[in-house]
């Protein structure tokens, strides 16, 4: 599983598409909302604003980096047959399974750390020494319920429509998660929304994370609660995908 799981992840950080969207937007994102916003007091969250637009945009970043990992590529690879090319290996279907999600997960790395280097180096937002390296790892582990939702996307939906579903999921988790505009300016009925999304969620943690504070026992619930339905679904189809296939 080691040496797929390697030969996996050299394949999305090769990806134009993957850097683009993943990587480059929230960090663009993150610059420019700071240099827009970056004036505002204090949020409710008692941090400035610049860190809590860098914690909104790297938490962005890892959903992104979660779901174009997994979603659009596993739909060219149903297209493509290379899926069927693993018949002829040791791979068996939850192995591979598997192998996706942690690649995926790992991917979030790259936009999550150029995202804080541009916010403490452009910015100057700055935090503890142990809090980076523990925000990185926080976003990664919370990452997995996207790996598991962009692999059901990817079993779902065929060839461009899986990339267009995939944008569409990652867009509405930014906006209606309150990584774009704050819950508390959000209608009530979109704020309640905001408040049943793992993406709010997320980065709650890292914003709670970034203030000093414990994470919220409830966002830590709802966050977990999107990892065992996704992981649920996408073992059902997925050990049905890979059957087919394999």
């Amino acid at each position: 599983m080691h040496a797929y799981s390697s030969f996996e992840l050299r394949r999305i950080l090769r990806d134009r598409r993957y850097l683009a969207v993943a990587v480059v937007w929230p960090v663009a994102s993150c610059l420019l909302f700071s240099s827009v916003f970056g004036a505002a007091k204090d949020r409710a969250e008692g941090l400035g604003p610049h860190t809590e637009i860098m914690v909104a945009m790297a938490t962005f970043g890892a959903i992104g980096s979660a779901l174009m990992a997994t979603g659009p590529r596993l739909a060219a690879e149903r297209r493509e047959g290379w899926l069927r090319q693993l018949a002829v290996t040791p791979l068996r279907p939850p192995t591979v399974l598997a192998a996706r999600v942690v690649t995926a997960s790992v991917s979030t790395l790259p936009a999550v750390s150029l995202t804080f280097l541009a916010a403490a180096v452009v910015k100057g937002v700055g935090l503890a020494a142990w809090e980076w390296p523990t925000m990185a790892a926080v976003l990664l582990v919370g990452s997995l319920p996207f790996c598991l939702l962009g692999l059901l996307v990817g079993t779902v939906a065929e060839g461009d429509a899986a990339t267009g579903l995939t944008m569409a999921l990652y867009v509405s988790m930014g906006v209606l998660g309150g990584l774009w505009v704050p819950p508390p300016v959000l209608p009530a009925g979109m704020r309640a929304v905001a408040l049943g999304l793992p993406s709010y969620r997320l980065a709650e943690v890292g914003w709670d994370l970034a203030a000093g504070t414990p994470p919220p026992v409830l966002a830590v619930a709802v966050i977990g609660a999107w990892l065992a339905g996704a992981a649920l679904l996408a073992a059902v189809l997925g050990r049905r995908m890979m059957t087919l296939t394999l």
